[in-house]
């Protein structure tokens, strides 16, 4: 497991994983209402907010959208089998992928596929284009499997911040 300590070296202590769950939480959260939160006045707790910017410990900050509500209902997985596994088949894959919103994640497995992908569209039609047209018309795609999502149990985008070793 990697190690929670800034690039500085100095480790993340209760108040900044705090604030990182504070701030995964609600990351439009005024500075003043998470140093109350945290027992600090406001300076200190920009300058902890900011090193761990820095250090690479927050990403950035967004807006959950309401899928459905924006029309995008379908949510489906998909495993996908390249023919070769070569360093230009999987730039071309990662190409298609990073030139398709409707591509959510995309990851790299080790198993029985090489990518588990999920994706978010309209419908069965929008799907079958994306699916036809873009995933399974990239060189080298030899097999893609479906999974449609009947109901989302849990979507998150909150991780567990570990406790210090």
């Amino acid at each position: 497991m990697a190690k929670t300590t800034s690039r500085s070296g100095r480790p993340l202590d209760r108040i900044d994983r705090r604030l990182l769950a504070l701030l995964q939480q609600e990351g439009r959260a005024s500075v003043s209402r998470l140093a109350r939160e945290v027992n600090l006045t406001v300076t200190p707790t920009l300058e902890r907010i900011r090193r761990l910017e820095a250090s690479g410990f927050i990403n950035g900050y967004f807006a959950h959208l309401n899928a459905r509500r924006l029309g995008l209902s379908l949510l489906a997985y998909i495993e996908v089998s390249l023919d070769r596994t070569t360093p230009d088949a999987f730039e071309r894959f990662k190409d298609m992928v990073k030139a398709h919103d409707e591509i959510m994640e995309c990851h790299m497995v080790a198993g029985g596929f090489d990518y588990l992908l999920k994706v978010r569209v309209k419908d069965m039609a929008s799907y079958r284009t994306l699916l036809g047209d873009d995933i399974a018309g990239v060189r080298g795609v030899q097999q893609t499997h479906s999974y449609f999502v009947m109901e989302e149990v849990k979507s998150t985008h909150r991780i567990g911040i570990p406790e210090p070793d």
